[in-house]
């Protein structure tokens, strides 16, 4: 078959014209340049055909079903408002990169708002540029370290929560010695709601802390005054990043560190489940008291049946709700919400659920938590 003459024209690499020595390297850098103008365009393109108000929901993942659930209520609430709701989030609990990149697109995009739940303090700079580019930035569920960073917080009293789960540890206890393993969020960064509930529980044990301090650092022997008192020992803590993953690892660890434990706190929902995972795998699931802090149906359920001996519940929808709802309402020119009176935030409540109610604590049954869980 003869050659086609298309072939036959092509030129090799030695006979190639000669381009100007600047030429190759400058390409990368038009590229660039070009790549950024049609992001430009395509934001100022996007805002001239949709001119809702822009609303960004930044959450630390979208894999965890509490930021599940705070996304489908933002999602109905910003329907309801009529604004633009853009969701993303980090990759996993602490990846703040992600965040940062997310706020700084929702400047660019000209959002009239931001809803954050942080995954660190590193995001706060990049807050701080939104908020002098006018947008009004609202943190939920994770108070912003420090929490003026914010210009407002719609949360749970996350001391609150650690201290009903505490307060119903001691009293369950009966005066009898409390060894006990702490399962936080993390141990490589403080974050608001993780040294909140730990220090919350604490308080609620009876146990001396200083709340405004990392975790970790209060007496590990001595006596706690909540219900009838008695010896305390703190066995371990050790971080879960709030995942299943991280709560039977940290549970196995600590078992390892000390067998006689028989109290249990655990940040959240994940990390309990993870922890009673490893105390069944270890035939010690009887013999200990876990409580949790979350409120989601699947973790009313968990109280039900036994596995955790208390939930303080929280209310991530109302969280969402409300921060779409002030932003839409800002947008309109109406005033910002105002915070809890004696507080720095927006409260949006907690209860404490139980199948095994004690003398002194208020709680509610699985039953009536079941109503308005999530």
């Amino acid at each position: 078959m003869a050659t086609p003459q298309w072939r036959s024209h092509r030129r090799s690499a030695t006979t190639r014209p000669h381009r100007p020595a600047g030429r190759s390297a400058a390409r990368p850098r038009l590229l660039a340049a070009i790549a950024a103008g049609l992001v430009c365009c395509l934001l100022a393109a996007c805002g001239a055909a949709d001119k809702r108000p822009g609303v960004s929901l930044i959450l630390k993942t979208q894999t965890n079903p509490y930021f599940v659930a705070m996304k489908k209520a933002a999602l109905e609430e910003a329907h309801r408002q009529g604004v633009k709701l853009s969701v993303a989030a980090g990759t996993q609990d602490g990846d703040t990169q992600n965040q940062i990149n997310q706020i700084y697109t929702a400047i660019a995009r000209g959002d009239k708002g931001i809803l954050v739940t942080s995954n660190g303090n590193s995001i706060n700079a990049a807050l701080r540029q939104a908020k002098e580019s006018g947008l009004y930035v609202s943190a939920l569920d994770t108070p912003l370290t420090p929490v003026e960073t914010a210009d407002n917080t719609f949360a749970t009293d996350n001391h609150q929560a650690g201290q009903l789960i505490g307060k119903y540890a001691a009293a369950k206890l009966n005066g009898k010695k409390a060894t006990i393993a702490m399962l936080d969020l993390y141990n490589d960064q403080v974050v608001a709601v993780d040294t909140e509930r730990d220090h919350g529980f604490l308080d609620g044990m009876g146990i001396p802390n200083d709340r405004s301090k990392q975790n970790g650092l209060e007496p590990k022997k001595g006596k706690y005054t909540g219900g009838k008192g008695g010896q305390y020992q703190i066995a371990c803590h050790r971080p879960t990043t709030g995942a299943i993953d991280g709560g039977r690892q940290a549970m196995e660890q600590c078992l390892s560190a000390n067998s006689d434990i028989n109290v249990v706190y655990a940040m959240n929902e994940p990390a309990g489940q993870g922890a009673y995972a490893a105390l069944k795998a270890a035939g010690k699931e009887k013999d200990v008291m876990l409580v949790v802090i979350d409120g989601s149906c699947d973790g009313i359920d968990l109280v039900r049946s036994g596995v955790f001996d208390a939930d303080a519940t929280q209310y991530p929808g109302k969280m969402a709700e409300l921060g779409v709802d002030a932003i839409a309402k800002i947008a309109r020119g109406g005033a910002p919400p105002a915070k809890t009176k004696g507080k720095d935030f927006y409260d949006t409540g907690t209860a404490l659920a139980t199948a095994d109610p004690v003398p002194g604590v208020k709680s509610q049954t699985p039953d009536e938590a079941s109503k308005i869980c999530w």
